[in-house]
């Protein structure tokens, strides 16, 4: 496509006609197959995460994280009433459809409707969902109401640079790499490189479709075992 210029002759970005503030997301309740996402609730989801946390060996989890860990419910529940009333970040938490408990949480944070960007953070993850089908609809659900019935252009996942679990899964859930952000972040008392990852809205149709690939019951066998990766329906 040959590049935009203005009256200066300078090159310009592509023309967005008719581009209006996206709406900001809204508590809502996301159905799956394999788990529900809803605004986190304090009364009916402190004790189901902090059991579900608790079964981790050690406080590892929290390591990247800007809070915890939590060795004790009075300090997790002071933690979650916080978490509760933001409205950005804006946290959800993840059920189990199969059980009915909560098993995780993550949020839509940075939120900037204006030029259409968002980003899922906070990414809270218990050892019963963590590498699970459940793991991946939940970040499929999420990411599908930014595109799909919000309208957002550019969908984010930011991560210390040395957390390289998170940043493999960026990379497995379709982020395309944008770079490091150097001493972008002070937490926990220490300095943090932050690493950049985006979908955008021109991605979109060939991650959600490698998704619900992915999802469907024909991509599974008999003992639940995946058959394709989301990278190799992706390159499909």
């Amino acid at each position: 496509m040959a590049a935009r210029t203005n009256e200066y002759q300078q090159p310009i970005g592509a023309a967005l006609e008719g581009w209006t503030p996206r709406e900001r997301p809204a508590r809502v309740t996301l159905e799956g197959e394999r788990c529900r996402i809803e605004p986190v609730d304090v009364e009916r989801h402190a004790a189901d995460l902090f059991e579900a946390y608790s079964a981790a060996p050690d406080g590892s989890d929290w390591t990247y994280l800007f809070t915890g860990p939590f060795t004790d419910f009075e300090s997790f529940h002071a933690y979650l009433e916080k978490a509760a009333a933001s409205e950005d970040p804006l946290h959800y938490a993840i059920i189990d459809r199969a059980s009915g408990k909560a098993v995780g949480t993550f949020a839509l944070m940075r939120i900037d409707p204006a030029h259409g960007a968002i980003e899922v953070g906070s990414v809270t993850f218990s050892p019963r969902l963590k590498r699970t089908a459940l793991s991946t609809e939940a970040q499929y659900l999420l990411m599908r109401y930014a595109f799909d019935e919000l309208g957002y252009r550019r969908y984010e996942w930011k991560c210390d640079s040395l957390n390289a679990p998170s940043r493999k899964t960026a990379q497995r859930l379709g982020f395309q790499f944008e770079g490091i952000f150097r001493q972008a972040v002070v937490y926990k008392g220490r300095s943090r490189d932050t690493a950049w990852y985006a979908i955008i809205d021109q991605d979109w149709p060939q991650v959600k479709r490698a998704f619900e690939s992915w999802l469907a019951p024909a991509n599974f066998d008999a003992q639940g075992n995946r058959r394709a990766s989301l990278a190799s329906l992706r390159d499909a």
